[in-house]
């Protein structure tokens, strides 16, 4: 052992260098994910939202919440809400009674989280893939801590991770690791596949959360078409329904001499908008995909809390859910 130590201090024994930190803002890791459960304690995904929250818009649907159970039939009291006052009881029995509700304690949350190539992009502050999965994580640690079940489906383009809610740490840690693991295959030399349809990870969606589920779509939403509307739409019937479009800053206001190099796997183009042709195109694209989604918001009575790769996830999601200046 002392032979080692002289051997590697003078040189003749080479040390093992430390593994290169991973950068945050690029790929995510198991220990940052939980080191988010402090900040999450201070947002709320209950159904009364502060008047400034996008959950509590005009637009946007009322969450369900958790309903509510029968408990026993009782006489009125002073004080006691007169809206709970049983008419038809008060009448046969000629004094009045009231109906006793309790809350319900449970709303099990489901969170699709989409950790495919297309989600591998930023340009500003992080990866759409790296706000996705702090998002998720946030939420997941929320509403366990309200005392709800909670799970996820967590995909890329070529595998689907499906935990079940439950009211566990042990679940909760299950989705946050699937979470890590699905965003570490995302790099630069990931080998060429056919990116997967958001379609299926919604049938998932659908035969795991049949009713008065709370469901966050945490996606950029690319390739969607008319069976993607469908099955959102049976969704969102019996489940509310929070979509979280995360989009680049770049997709909003292109610059005006960008040259980039997109690919579906297969083929690649140059798309350069200094010329007037392609950038033009570019942002009618994006105003498309936009009204696309107010159109969806309103026919099925959906939430939407949009989501920028070009700045801290915390912050922007207190701002959407109405807490002043989005401060920590």
């Amino acid at each position: 052992m002392q032979d080692r130590r002289a051997r590697a201090r003078t040189g003749l024994e080479k040390q093992a260098s430390p593994e290169p930190a991973t950068d945050p803002r690029v790929h995510v890791t198991l220990e940052h994910l939980r080191s988010l459960e402090n900040a999450a304690r201070h947002l709320s995904f209950l159904p009364r939202q502060p008047a400034a929250s996008v959950l509590n818009g005009r637009h946007a649907s009322r969450l369900r919440g958790r309903g509510l159970n029968f408990e026993e039939l009782r006489n009125y009291l002073p004080g006691d809400d007169t809206r709970t006052i049983d008419w038809k009881v008060t009448a046969r029995t000629g004094t009045p009674h009231i109906r006793v509700y309790t809350e319900e304690r449970d709303r099990p949350a489901l969170l699709v989280v989409d950790q495919r190539m297309s989600m591998f992009f930023g340009t500003q502050h992080a990866m759409k893939s790296v706000t996705a999965a702090e998002a998720a994580a946030l939420a997941a640690f929320r509403i366990l801590d309200q005392g709800d079940r909670v799970g996820g489906i967590v995909f890329g383009d070529d595998h689907v991770a499906e935990i079940r809610p439950q009211r566990s740490r042990m679940a909760l840690d299950r989705l946050l690791k699937a979470l890590e693991t699905a965003n570490s295959r995302l790099h630069a030399n990931a080998p060429n596949s056919r990116p997967m349809l958001l379609n299926e990870p919604l049938r998932a969606v659908a035969r795991l959360a049949r009713r008065d589920h709370l469901i966050f779509l945490i996606s950029d939403f690319d390739g969607i078409d008319a069976d993607t509307k469908r099955l959102v739409s049976g969704i969102a019937r019996h489940n509310d329904v929070i979509m979280c479009p995360v989009t680049d800053p770049v997709a909003h206001v292109l610059p005006a001499n960008l040259k980039v190099t997109v690919s579906d796997g297969e083929q690649q183009a140059e798309l350069d908008t200094a010329r007037d042709q392609i950038k033009l195109g570019l942002e009618a694209f994006s105003r498309g995909r936009l009204d696309e989604f107010l159109n969806w918001q309103k026919e099925c009575r959906l939430s939407i809390m949009p989501l920028s790769a070009g700045e801290e996830t915390l912050p922007q999601i207190r701002r959407l859910l109405g807490h002043e200046g989005g401060r920590r």
